[in-house]
């Protein structure tokens, strides 16, 4: 049962004027005045925080000299992955003699393609299982490290968030732990291959691969300075009700009541009036003079 705002009354069905039986309060505009104050505090706090995410935004990219560097360095590794990255030669009795480089297209139209059935029988043999797996291990190590070096640039957006630092840090080490691996295991898929079919098939790694690994050793680097330097974040002045919003939300999370914010909300508006009025009159006076 919905009960007076101001004197707890009760009120029932036949209850139906605005006023309120108990009090006489005007039941429809009671409070009105402080619920678009929060209203108002409310907007220009979302103001404040959203304007905050954009100045960070922008830091994120344009902060700094490092900040511009780390775009250019976040872009290179996928550039790094159209080189070379290992090639597979085979030849054989009435088989015309055929190397291919394989790069990132090459990986892409080779995954589009693979049937999976036959790839994990393939590693299921006896013979050449160990070499298979290799090569399912090399694929999927690649292909992880390229998602995340994707996922890495889309995430310099967060840069100059709380846990920008160390996720931009992990991200990428982890992209290089994994081209790593991609290597260790291409190399064993070489290996293996070549001691069953010697003069047959033959695989290694090549340059573009140890450039890829290089570019992103690079980003680390960049991304590990960076966190030790910092980046000085510009932070547009905001207020809410007059107040800095940094002042806003202190009071906020230390349990001020709204009563006392309000207050200091409106000796803050107070002295913006003075100030302005201040300002217009040494206008005026100097025009005057002029």
């Amino acid at each position: 049962m919905a009960k007076c705002p101001k004197c707890g009354h009760k009120l029932t069905l036949f209850d139906w004027r605005p006023n309120c039986p108990g009090c006489g309060v005007n039941l429809v505009y009671y409070g009105m005045e402080e619920r678009l104050l929060a209203e108002a505090d409310s907007a220009e706090a979302e103001h404040a925080v959203f304007q905050q995410r954009v100045d960070r935004l922008k830091a994120s990219f344009v902060g700094s000299k490092l900040t511009i560097i780390r775009i250019i360095l976040s872009v290179l590794p996928i550039a790094a992955l159209m080189l070379p990255l290992c090639t597979v030669s085979y030849s054989g009795p009435l088989i015309e003699a055929t190397t291919k480089s394989i790069n990132a297209i090459e990986i892409y139209n080779l995954v589009s393609s693979l049937n999976f059935d036959s790839l994990f029988t393939m590693m299921g043999s006896g013979i050449l299982g160990s070499s298979f797996v290799g090569y399912f291990g090399a694929l999927v190590c690649i292909l992880l490290s390229l998602v995340i070096v994707i996922v890495s640039l889309f995430m310099l957006m967060l840069a100059c968030s709380p846990k920008g630092n160390p996720r931009n840090i992990t991200l990428n080490s982890l992209a290089i732990i994994l081209a790593a691996a991609s290597v260790v295991f291409f190399s064993r898929f070489s290996s293996g291959i070549t001691a069953v079919f010697p003069d047959f098939i033959s695989a290694s790694v090549k340059f573009g691969i140890f450039v890829y690994i290089g570019t992103l050793v690079l980003l680390l680097g960049i991304n590990i300075i960076i966190a030790v330097k910092g980046v000085n974040v510009k932070y547009k002045p905001t207020f809410v009700g007059g107040l800095p919003s940094e002042e806003y939300f202190e009071l906020v999370k230390n349990g001020t009541d709204v009563a006392v914010i309000h207050e200091k909300m409106a000796v803050a508006l107070e002295a913006q009036e003075a100030e302005r009025e201040k300002a217009k009159a040494e206008k005026e006076k100097e025009e005057a003079k002029a």
